[in-house]
């Protein structure tokens, strides 16, 4: 992957203004459909098959006057008045509300039928009415028009308030404490940069990335049904990573640049080293993110795509648009003392000073500190995170109300008069619908199932108890004790259901479910619960496979996922504190207090190990670097933490000031999530993986980096600090001394395929133009040769290079290069069929040289000009001959090839086995298997 990633950068850094004008035209393009199509999110939290939501649709199909949208007026007497004072003004309110388009029915609050619920002293009565279906299929004007009517009303004497779900808004609320937290990441990106011009770039990066996928989630709104808080979720991860992902890269730009690097250079590897733990970091948000589809939630599932569908878009940006701008920029990004001293050297970076102060004097001491004891260091690591936990007794979930508005909105301050005059239960009212198509007597049987609700606990009243007009489904709206959150509405709830069976019975009804807003969310929060538990498995059982694949060991994954089990614990104490303790409400702009939105863990959980293993594997990975070089297990741990912890302390402080500007919004769907977020990260980063990793490390030793040899043999090799960059770097250098190759083997070793022992060691090359015949009577080891040049076979050693791209980084370009033509293929239409300018940048392989000479001779007399042709324009053919010698089809080609130079010829036989009895050796394979040329 980094040598591709090389590459991409050097065409990015070429292509620079191509490259940002297409993203600049891609984000008019996007957003011009978004207004074109002129979407709309939802604010409907809904799980299909839950008892709740079926009673939702059943109310919407069979009594439609109770199944759309709600709304609720509180109407309070002033004056000394009484509500019955004012009634021929509340009617008329109410009919001008029942004329607004898209209202089903607006009763009048006095009618004998359905009466509005009013105050013992008869100064404030409640009135209800309901849309014509849910959120988004009445038109939105309609709501504006209801809240003029509304405040149109008001007099001195009578005081009006709209309330209730028609108010429920798929409006963002962003503000000023977002741009406060990307000012303050500029701010840190200029402190890194010790300039403000680069710090810009990663600013610029990221919107763009935001931009795009906000717009493009407009435009699919128009069509799919997306919560409101995904875009406010996306916007936040997105500014995040995107920040963090261009700082990476940019960060290593500018060190190689302070080196002396070449601009475009620089940005190649950049990209290819940086670039791929930057693809590593966002493929683990993204699964995780994705991942949610295990909880069966479709709310949460599409939430999770279109979050991981804008880091993703995230990366890409990063691995873009950026080195175009870094492109654009080129010399200016060079730290300003470094371009003065190459200036004063004819363009050369002198070389640096020994006597010069070493860099990271503060990341020395701290890793020197949490590592000289590092029990006890883990011992308070623990305890501290434990302590932090403890208040995760107390967080209770649900899904918000209208009493999580903010004071003083006409929502808020509706719901808060209705607990204060009528009581709690009134703004959570709940719905039994049973099927009474079987009953003789529906007015009697309604009747008999509203008293024995009545005879439950945590009942304050029965609001309405009917049938509809079919006389086939009875309604009844019970009032609870408690409000929509309490845990005494919850057991009203359990206890209805429960008791579902024995009505059923009883009074030969069937289908009776409790339903309602209040109770789809209760069971909204009840399968949210039963899913973190699944989705905690999944995403720790992720980080074990990853990172053993990237780390090549046992324990360091294990300590990575206790530690994100720290960090995830410590989010959700400290969000425990601030939302049902009431601790630092003040700074946080928290109004508040009480259960936080159902799907905050599940969530947090997701973002927050995608980001807890970046910090993992940009710390750490360098660490293990070290070691591998060196040996020095502790010595390992204090080089690579010097060298990368203050990129990795940035990161986290950009992370931390975006999360804590979205804190700050007031909207409580999203608070939690962030206030969990930035307490996550900041945990994550300076306690988990600067404090506790290095310590486990320290006291693991050299054990920290063991992994059974069966097991690495299974598990395949990922590179996320680019070390196959110096393999391209080596081949490029190889190249320029003795020129372009079509095939290149050094010390290659493989497996036999389809058999026992190996092949090679091999070393030598073919030019370009030229057809090479491998023989082997050893069907083995011939067809794993040929499979190994055509990119289908992964050296063991050594190095295979087709043109520029190398095995095994490139497999994938070189089979997609090498045209495979098998044994028994008509070679005439196949070799018809090969595109002359893509076979000179790779190989063809014919499988038998048999087909191949029959094919000239009985089939297409003119084959053999064709291949004259295709080795003339640079093309590189590997033919099989089942021989170990000349055979008489070989003399043929090289008797009728128009330059019979261009005929190579390859014997191949399998490596010796080594001798039981005695030393090991090897056969002597230097001729004539290492001669290709």
């Amino acid at each position: 992957m980094s040598s591709s990633l090389y590459r991409l950068g050097l065409l990015m850094a070429s292509l620079r203004w191509k490259v940002v004008g297409a993203w600049v035209a891609l984000l008019v393009i996007i957003g011009g459909l978004a207004v074109g199509l002129g979407g709309t999110f939802s604010t409907e939290i809904e799980i299909p098959g839950t008892e709740g939501q079926e009673g939702i649709d059943v109310l919407a199909n069979r009594f439609p006057e109770m199944g759309g949208t709600s709304g609720t007026l509180v109407l309070l007497a002033e004056d000394g008045t009484t509500v019955d004072d004012h009634q021929a003004e509340i009617d008329a309110l109410m009919e001008d509300i029942a004329g607004v388009d898209g209202v089903a029915v607006a009763p009048s609050p006095f009618d004998e039928l359905s009466p509005g619920t009013r105050t013992e002293d008869d100064t404030a009565i409640i009135a209800q009415f309901q849309m014509d279906g849910q959120t988004g299929t009445f038109p939105e004007t309609s709501v504006e028009e209801i809240r003029q009517l509304v405040a149109d009303a008001e007099t001195p004497t009578l005081d009006t308030n709209l309330g209730g779900q028609v108010l429920q808004s798929a409006e963002i609320p962003f503000g000023a404490g977002e741009i406060i937290g990307v000012v303050v990441a500029l701010i840190i990106l200029a402190i890194v940069f010790r300039s403000l011009v680069p710090a810009f770039i990663p600013i610029i990066t990221a919107i763009m990335g935001v931009g795009v996928s906000m717009l493009a989630l407009v435009a699919l709104s128009a069509g799919v049904s997306i919560p409101s808080v995904t875009t406010a979720l996306g916007a936040m991860l997105g500014l995040a990573v995107g920040i963090d992902y261009a700082l990476f890269i940019l960060s290593r730009h500018r060190d190689q640049l302070a080196r002396g690097e070449d601009v475009a250079e620089s940005i190649g590897r950049a990209l290819a080293t940086s670039g791929s733990a930057v693809i590593f970091a966002g493929m683990t948000v993204v699964i995780a993110l994705v991942g949610l589809f295990i909880t069966g939630i479709p709310f949460l599932t599409v939430m999770g795509v279109a979050a991981a569908a804008t880091v993703a878009l995230s990366v890409v940006v990063a691995l873009t648009m950026l080195p175009a701008i870094m492109g654009i920029m080129g010399e200016r990004l060079r730290p300003r003392g470094i371009r003065r001293l190459m200036a004063q050297n004819g363009g050369v970076l002198p070389a640096e000073d020994p006597d010069a102060p070493s860099h990271g004097r503060v990341g020395r001491a701290w890793v020197r500190l949490v590592t000289r004891v590092p029990a006890l260091t883990i011992l308070v690591v623990i305890l501290g995170v434990g302590t932090l936990a403890i208040p995760i007794k107390d967080l209770q979930l649900a899904l918000p109300d209208q009493g999580t508005e903010p004071p003083g909105s006409s929502e808020r301050v509706t719901y808060d008069l209705i607990a204060e005059r009528f009581g709690p239960g009134y703004n959570g009212p709940l719905l039994v619908t049973a099927d009474i198509i079987n009953t003789t007597d529906p007015l009697g049987v309604v009747d008999e199932l509203e008293s024995d609700i009545l005879a439950l606990d945590n009942v304050r009243e029965i609001q309405i108890a009917t049938p509809n007009r079919g006389a086939d489904l009875a309604v009844v709206v019970v009032i609870p004790e408690g409000g929509p959150t309490d845990q005494s509405t919850k057991d009203l709830v359990a206890e209805l259901r429960g008791s579902a069976e024995a009505w059923e019975e009883d009074l030969s009804i069937s289908d009776v479910t409790v339903t309602g807003a209040t109770a789809v969310g209760i069971d909204v929060t009840d399968k949210l619960g039963a899913a973190l538990l699944p989705f905690a498995i999944f995403v720790v059982g992720l980080s074990l496979l990853l990172l053993t694949m990237v780390f090549r060991s046992i324990w360091v994954p294990l300590k990575a996922s206790v530690g994100y089990l720290f960090s995830v614990a410590a989010a959700f104490g400290v969000t425990s504190m601030v939302f049902e303790y009431g601790w630092f409400n003040g700074p946080l702009f928290v109004e508040i207090n009480g259960p936080v939105v159902s799907f905050m863990p599940i969530m947090v959980m997701g973002v927050l190990f995608g980001l807890a293993m970046d910090y993992e594997v940009f710390l750490v990975s360098r660490m293990r670097e070290e070691f591998v070089h060196t040996g020095d297990a502790k010595g390992a741990i204090e080089k690579g933490f010097v060298a990368n912890a203050p990129v990795v302390t940035a990161a986290a402080l950009i992370m931390v000031s975006v999360f804590a500007g979205f804190v700050t919004s007031g909207w409580f769907m999203l608070q939690p999530i962030a206030v969990a977020l930035a307490v996550g990260v900041l945990v994550d980063a300076f306690v988990v993986r600067m404090t506790f990793v290095p310590a486990v490390l320290a006291l693991l030793g050299k054990n920290a980096w063991w992994m059974p040899r069966w097991l690495g043999k299974i598990l395949p090799p990922v590179d996320v600090e680019g070390e196959g960059l110096g393999a391209v770097l080596e081949h490029r250098r190889w190249t320029e001394e003795h020129g372009e190759h079509a095939l290149r083997v050094q010390d290659v070793e493989v497996p036999l395929r389809g058999g026992h022992g190996r092949l090679g060691p091999l070393t030598g090359q073919v030019e370009p133009g030229r057809m090479l015949v491998v023989r082997s009577a050893d069907d083995a080891a011939r067809n794993t040769f040929l499979a190994l040049v055509a990119g289908r076979l992964t050296p063991a050693a050594g190095i295979l290079a087709v043109h520029d791209r190398l095995a095994p980084d490139d497999l994938g370009a070189i089979q997609a290069r090498s045209p495979w033509i098998p044994a028994g293929t008509d070679v005439a239409a196949r070799l018809a069929e090969i595109d002359v300018r893509s076979a000179r940048r790779g190989l063809i392989v014919i499988e038998s040289l048999a087909d191949l000479t029959h094919a000239a001779r009985t089939v297409d007399d003119t084959l053999v000009e064709r291949i004259d042709a295709l080795l003339e324009a640079g093309a590189t053919l590997v033919v099989g001959s089942r021989a170990d010698d000349p055979v008489e089809a070989e003399r043929d080609l090289h008797r009728t090839l128009r330059d019979p130079r261009r005929l190579l010829a390859l014997s191949v036989h399998r490596a010796a086995e080594p001798d039981p009895s005695g030393p090991s050796h090897r056969a002597d394979d230097t001729a004539p298997e290492g001669a290709l040329a």
